[in-house]
């Protein structure tokens, strides 16, 4: 009876662990990419000359700050 509490406490923690550690890292890598966002203005520049449009400086501004706005609302909608 004592060995199947002691799997049962190990098979116990090492769920709690996994869990903890799967949430952990989640948010730790959705911090890291609000802070650090994949595309930057360089990027958005590129993508759009190779699709055969002219970047102007104002559409750049207006494509960043509707994907910042895109990440802020899927932040909301999980909270």
């Amino acid at each position: 009876m004592d060995i199947l509490w002691v799997v049962l406490i190990a098979f116990g923690t090492l769920v709690a662990g996994l869990l903890l550690g799967f949430f952990i890292a989640r948010k730790t890598m959705m911090s890291y990419l609000k802070k650090n966002p994949p595309i930057n203005e360089q990027m958005l520049r590129t993508m759009m000359m190779q699709m055969g449009q002219k970047p102007s400086q104002k559409k750049i501004n207006q494509m960043m700050k509707a994907m910042s706005q895109q990440m802020d609302n899927d932040d909301k909608k999980k909270k």
